[in-house]
């Protein structure tokens, strides 16, 4: 796992682990990263299930909860078969898109 901070946003690539390892250790480490943006970069992996991707839905919730972005980087993915709880985009630039979008609403009460 690599652990890139940047600003208010915390990028987090998989490498070797099993996505239910990562989401493991991203909740061992989340009061690290709890009040920045996270963007969990699993371009690496293809195809991941849907039932490993669901593994994140408890952290996603809690993040976005506390008014921060949780976004996921797959191209493999497909958004229209996960929950809509989980934001998915295919790279890296449209995360920092989603999360420039969302930050704005969240500055205009939304």
């Amino acid at each position: 796992m690599i652990i890139d901070q940047n600003e208010n946003i915390t990028t987090i690539t998989q490498e070797n682990a099993s996505v239910i390892e990562l989401v493991k250790k991203i909740e061992a480490l989340y009061p690290k990263f709890k009040n920045n943006n996270i963007i969990v970069n699993l371009n690496t992996i293809k195809p991941i299930p849907l039932e490993q991707i669901i593994e994140f839905l408890r952290v996603s919730n809690q993040h976005r909860a506390a008014k921060h972005s949780f976004v996921i980087v797959n191209e493999g993915i497909d958004v229209d078969k996960t929950p809509e709880e989980i934001v998915i985009v295919p790279t890296l630039q449209e995360a920092h898109d989603i999360i420039e979008m969302e930050e704005m609403e969240r500055d205009l009460g939304f």
